[in-house]
């Protein structure tokens, strides 16, 4: 068996166990007491990510260099970060709708690489000239990491500001009710509750809100304060390597100068968070636009073709 079909029968394996891993997240949002779903997410992301890991092992050993080359390849290296940080977070976290909002990202990632991408691409290439450097590793590994982290905290973000908007009304903590004593699946069930179980009701409702939105808050700035620093080491040592390759630190590139926004737009992010000068929403919004400006920077500059950085890409 060659090196390449065992590589296509491994990103065969992972893309349906990552796509299970999703609609599991997806139905345990809604029914968040299946045990059985919760076992099969959890067996699925792991034979998704040993899949993928043997597969850019595999590449990066035939093809004698490690596995960034071009597009198809970096797309397989997001999505297995994207995986990798999955799975640390439904570790870490006890709620199942984190695994909702992370697993989307690795199976969109996976399939855009083996899906979106002609056949031509994903075969093994010998490294350009600009690429044969030891900076590669160093420069676009925590280039590919820092953008995995950003987007994981970015989608917690998003997902923040969209459960602020459909907040019902404001409430103010501490409550005299007990939520722990609340029994809402009865009172749903029971369709002559009164006006004051409806009261409470509305007031249960606000309160998971209200816990949703801190825990999203706290995740997201915590993820985005761990994915900074790594793409403020990746634009330096990019800025080290176009310096030893071009003969300057700055060549204004497009895909430099999209780098250089995205890095300010998590610098507001961060800012405004350690001073406290913005709202929870307005942080979120921030966030938001960092997700965009991730995506401008990893594919959109290259759909151009222009610039310095096109070389095993799309053009």
């Amino acid at each position: 068996m060659t090196p390449i079909i065992l590589e296509r029968i491994l990103a065969s394996i992972s893309f349906p166990f990552l796509f299970l891993v999703t609609l599991s997240n997806w139905v345990r949002f809604v029914y968040s007491k299946s045990k059985v779903l919760n076992v099969l997410g959890r067996k699925s992301v792991i034979i998704a990510f040993v899949s993928i890991t043997v597969l850019l092992v595999i590449r990066w050993i035939f093809s004698k260099h490690f596995p960034l080359s071009n597009l198809y390849e970096s797309s397989m290296f997001l999505s297995w970060n994207l995986t990798l940080i999955h799975l640390v977070l439904i570790s870490k976290s006890k709620n199942s709708w984190i695994g909702a909002i992370t697993a989307p990202g690795a199976m969109l990632a996976h399939g855009f690489a083996i899906l979106g991408l002609p056949e031509e691409m994903q075969e093994p290439l010998q490294l350009v000239p600009a690429l044969k450097s030891h900076w590669l590793i160093m420069h676009v590994t925590t280039m590919i990491l820092s953008y995995a982290t950003l987007l994981c905290g970015s989608l917690l973000a998003i997902t923040l500001l969209v459960v602020t908007l459909t907040k019902q009304k404001k409430l103010s903590l501490p409550l005299v009710f007990s939520y722990s004593d609340f029994n809402c699946e009865k009172l749903m069930r029971n369709n002559t509750y009164s006006y004051q179980s409806q009261k409470n009701l509305l007031r249960f409702i606000n309160y998971r809100k209200w816990q949703m939105i801190e825990e999203l808050d706290g995740w997201s700035y915590r993820i985005i304060g761990l994915g900074f620093p790594l793409l403020t080491v990746g634009i330096l040592s990019g800025a080290v390597w176009a310096n030893e390759a071009w003969g300057s630190y700055w060549n204004r590139d497009p895909k430099e100068t999209w780098a250089l926004i995205t890095w300010l737009i998590f610098a507001i992010y961060l800012h405004s968070r350690m001073i406290r000068i913005c709202r929870k929403e307005q942080s979120a919004f921030i966030g938001f636009l960092g997700f965009l400006t991730i995506w401008i920077c990893y594919l959109g500059v290259n759909l151009l073709g222009k610039g310095l950085h096109n070389y095993g890409w799309f053009f």
